[in-house]
């Protein structure tokens, strides 16, 4: 896939921040956006990672009729979407919970079903930029990463405690990284001396560990092991993996989904969840399709799509992405 990455480009912009794929996410959702003949209730979009509500601002000032359920695991994140959303008062409501929670927070509020549902995946722009987060390998700063700092284990605690065999695979699996041993190895004999707390000294070990030709080439070689500690860390593959279900399951008829994920693992389950329920599983022996056994959506991309090169020059970081979308043709069983 290329360099590995999975950040979320929030770019500056006039309201703050603008999406990576912001117009092609909204014309992928705008059709599942419009008001249904007959229906007095408004379109719903649930924004399962909201961040600092970038695609939610685009979509309640393209769609005046439409109302937003924001979900973020990030306590900043939801009071900045709240804050910027605030003048569009009872259409927006932004929940704390992780966005594998979709499927309780929906029914919570007691939705029928939803229009239209976006994930934008991996971590954002403002979360790498705020050193005391300890996603960046250039600040130096506790070794944290957690997106929700209320729960969970931080980087520190799996560098420290973690196995040779379990870093290995955390960062061979999540990271791509050619020197996932070496480098375990490596934390193994410094964290015998003293623990490993922060983000510059991690760094300094990783570069330290990886040999002197490979560190000439590919940008700062900790990157890929800050990488895969963060996704270890949020259980980012596992956490869409059980988001993905529900997701499409409480789409309507003619409702939508937009998937931009940033790493190969994301990708990959995300076309294999979509890609499964657009499939006919009619047995092929019959000579007829089963009506209950016809596709429950329609991809409306081939393939996955990704940044235009004017799009990655403004934003490096939109380099890595890849969107997927589909749409719900038959009701749920």
């Amino acid at each position: 896939m290329g360099e590995p990455s999975a950040d979320r480009v929030e770019g500056t912009g006039p309201a703050g921040h603008v999406p990576v794929l912001a117009e092609r996410t909204l014309q992928l959702l705008s059709p599942a956006l419009e008001p249904s003949s007959g229906s007095s209730g408004r379109p719903l979009l649930v924004d399962a990672t909201i961040g600092r509500g970038g695609h939610a601002e685009q979509i309640l000032r393209t769609h005046p009729h439409v109302q937003v359920l924001g979900i973020d695991r990030d306590p900043s994140a939801v009071e900045y979407s709240r804050r910027r959303l605030a003048s569009y008062g009872d259409r927006v409501e932004v929940v704390h919970a992780v966005y594998d929670e979709l499927d309780d927070v929906v029914r919570d509020h007691g939705h029928p079903e939803v229009s239209a549902v976006l994930l934008d995946l991996g971590v954002s722009s403002p979360q790498l930029d705020e050193p005391h987060r300890g996603f960046a390998y250039s600040y130096d700063a506790p070794l944290d990463m957690r997106m929700d700092t209320t729960r969970g284990p931080t980087a520190a605690e799996v560098v420290n405690t973690a196995s040779v065999a379990e870093l290995t695979r955390i960062l061979r699996d999540y990271g791509e990284e050619r020197f996932a041993r070496r480098i375990a190895q490596a934390i193994q004999r410094e964290r015998a001396r003293r623990p490993i707390e922060s983000t510059s000294r991690l760094a300094t070990l990783v570069q330290e560990a990886i040999p002197a030709p490979a560190r000439r080439t590919g940008g700062n070689p900790a990157k890929r092991t800050f990488q895969a500690l963060r996704i270890e860390v949020n259980d980012e593959i596992a956490t869409l993996e059980r988001a993905l279900p529900p997701a499409v399951a409480w789409l309507g008829m003619g409702g939508r989904i937009v998937v931009l994920s940033y790493h190969s693992l994301e990708d990959r389950a995300v076309k294999r969840v979509l890609s499964t329920a657009a499939r006919d599983t009619t047995p092929p022996e019959l000579p007829v399709s089963l009506p209950e056994r016809q596709p429950q959506l329609r991809l409306l991309t081939r393939g996955a799509e990704q940044a235009t090169a004017a799009e990655c020059e403004v934003n490096p970081r939109a380099a890595s992405v890849r969107l997927r979308a589909a749409e719900r043709i038959r009701p749920a069983v």
